[in-house]
């Protein structure tokens, strides 16, 4: 994997405020992508780069269930989301999709935005400011989903 630039975000961080409701008008992701983070970061969308990564705290990706917030994360090229810990459904709607989420305790509290990142996914590490943190590797049946772009692109290659 590349090193990418960390953008991250405090604890309990609502899908509401990965995407506003409001933008959930919209009539594709492409054009949601721009709101990303919006309330908390303005400039977000137009600073993220592909090959990026979110970073947050305890419960990322809490509230509604709209698939839209990952989606959004994914439009915009970030490598992955990495949190001590995520809401449920975020998670799930994650690996539909094919966006990487990583649980890793340690890291959301020694980096900061603008830091450098590099994760090691099958590996179950992260490296950050010159250290190696341990962070959940996935089993080797969802690093298949993810490689395959997430669930449903990887269920309609297994019908072929």
């Amino acid at each position: 994997m590349e090193t990418g630039t960390i953008f991250k975000f405090h604890n309990d961080l609502d899908t509401d405020q990965i995407i506003a409701s409001q933008y959930l008008l919209l009539p594709n992701l492409d054009e949601m992508k721009g709101h990303a983070f919006e309330s908390l970061d303005p400039d977000f969308s137009k600073k993220v780069k592909p090959g990026d990564f979110v970073v947050g705290g305890e419960n990322f990706g809490c509230g509604s269930s709209r698939e839209q917030a990952p989606g959004v994360l994914k439009a915009l090229g970030v490598q992955a989301v990495v949190a001590k810990s995520f809401a449920r459904i975020f998670y799930r709607n994650s690996i539909n999709i094919g966006l990487p989420v990583i649980v890793c305790k340690d890291l959301p509290d020694e980096v900061n935005t603008g830091d450098k990142m590099v994760l090691h996914m099958s590996e179950g590490t992260v490296e950050a400011n010159g250290k190696t943190y341990s962070c959940t590797k996935l089993p080797e049946y969802m690093q298949n989903i993810l490689n395959q772009g997430g669930l449903i692109a990887s269920l309609n290659k297994e019908e072929k």
